[in-house]
């Protein structure tokens, strides 16, 4: 817990100057985005690092615009379908109607008529699912705009020429890392397009365990699709790379019930982190092998039909391409509380109760008389329920004889014995209250 809170104001110092430490110390974000983000940050940290945070203030008001707007028909109803499919047993989505299955609609409402283009695919269903348990539904908008545009552009358009070009990049790079899971897919004639689609098309979002999706989206978001890729290639090589593994799997089929029932041991958040950091595929690598692949397409298959915007490879090259203003970083509350102002006229007479609160003297308190108080105290008036003191035998007289000062000389020369003093009394009084039984209760 203490590495945690450390770990909190380090991202919230990070947060509150993000231009700085994005063009000076990115490498130290990056390490920090690989430890984990703190989760109580996770939204905010992943909305800055997609530039969801910039587009959403350089876009002012364009999703209450959007969301107010009925949508294409068509799109309204698969997008309803699917509704209760996205993370079935999570709190948000559990129930019809939902508050979370209705931000799930309107984000995916607003982003057909963002983009009118590519419509709505299945696939943005979960992404959008996994910000909104992280965000407003807003921020969750502007995230998907992100993710769809610059992380995974072209993955959401009609023909997903866009996934099956990275299938052909990711089969390519296991050759290099994985020599034995290449050959192996290659010797049956397993198309990546088979087993790769959805792991690619939801970010692993509906493969991995859920601390296993959160680290990979803590570093996709900071590096890019070439943590994607590096996901995919140690799930290959981890189920698909020794010779024993293989010999459990000889044909097409056993591979990909291999592929679709991966093992837990493999998808732990700290092996698979590990796992991923030491696979030595950078940027410069897949966009290298999407030039030699692109070629490739064109001469087998002709033209792309589709013309997506080029990939972003990380947060600082999506910062670097549109630069922020100051106030596009600046951190509003999400939850704004409005006091009204007082009256000119109540305020006039709060005031002047004030002044004549200050100008009466302060009246002290009523005393209390205290049940046992101090030698020093005054004494209190005696409670009438307590017997007096018994007087003691050099006064005590017969009734009905009156004393006089002829009774006997020796009294006569003896002063008169003078009677308790209001102290003496008291204490008195208070020693018998504390050595009685019949006042247990009130002591």
């Amino acid at each position: 817990m203490e590495v945690l809170r450390q770990r909190e104001v380090k991202w919230l110092d990070m947060l509150s100057h993000w231009d700085k430490w994005m063009n000076k110390r990115f490498n130290k974000v990056r390490l920090r985005c690989q430890k984990g983000i703190p989760p109580a940050l996770r939204g905010r940290a992943w909305l800055y690092l997609s530039g969801g945070k910039v587009k959403k203030e350089q876009n002012h008001g364009k999703f209450q615009e959007l969301d107010s707007q009925p949508g294409e028909p068509k799109w309204i109803d698969v997008i309803e379908k699917d509704l209760h499919r996205q993370f079935p047993f999570h709190e948000m989505f559990v129930s019809r109607g939902g508050h979370g299955q209705q931000d799930l609609f309107r984000v995916l409402k607003a982003y057909t008529l963002y983009k009118p283009e590519e419509g709505y695919c299945q696939a943005q269903a979960p992404i959008a699912a996994v910000l909104l348990m992280h965000m407003p539904a807003e921020d969750a908008f502007w995230g998907l705009v992100q993710i769809c545009e610059k992380y995974l552009p072209g993955y959401y358009s009609p023909g997903l020429e866009a996934i099956q070009l990275d299938g052909e990049i990711l089969f390519a790079l296991l050759r290099r890392i994985s020599p034995l899971a290449f050959r192996h897919l290659e010797k049956y004639k397993i198309d990546p397009i088979l087993y790769m689609t959805e792991w690619f098309m939801c970010a692993f979002s509906r493969t991995l365990p859920w601390a296993s999706v959160l680290r990979v989206w803590d570093m996709f978001l900071c590096d890019g699709v070439k943590i994607i890729f590096r996901v995919g290639l140690v799930l290959l090589k981890c189920m698909l790379g020794t010779r024993e593994k293989l010999k459990a799997c000889q044909g097409m089929y056993e591979t990909m019930e291999l592929l679709r029932a991966l093992d837990q041991r493999y998808m732990q958040e700290t092996v698979l982190v590990r796992e991923i950091l030491e696979v030595p595929v950078t940027a410069r690598d897949v966009e290298r092998e999407h030039h030699s692949q692109l070629k490739r397409w064109k001469k087998n298959r002709g033209e792309i039909n589709f013309k997506s915007p080029p990939r972003m490879h990380g947060a600082r090259i999506i910062m670097l391409a549109e630069p922020p203003r100051r106030q596009d970083l600046q951190q509003n509350p999400t939850i704004i509380l409005e006091v009204p102002e007082p009256q000119p006229e109540l305020r006039k007479g709060k005031e002047e109760r004030k002044s004549k609160k200050k100008s009466k003297k302060p009246q002290l308190p009523e005393e209390i008389p205290n049940p046992y108080p101090l030698p020093t105290d005054p004494s209190p008036p005696p409670p009438p329920l307590d017997p007096p003191a018994p007087p003691s035998a050099n006064n005590v007289m017969p009734e009905g004889v009156p004393q006089t000062e002829t009774d006997s000389p020796h009294q006569q020369k003896e002063p008169p014995t003078e009677p308790p003093t209001a102290t003496e009394a008291a204490l008195q009084q208070s020693t018998q209250s504390l050595s009685s039984t019949e006042l247990d209760t009130y002591l």
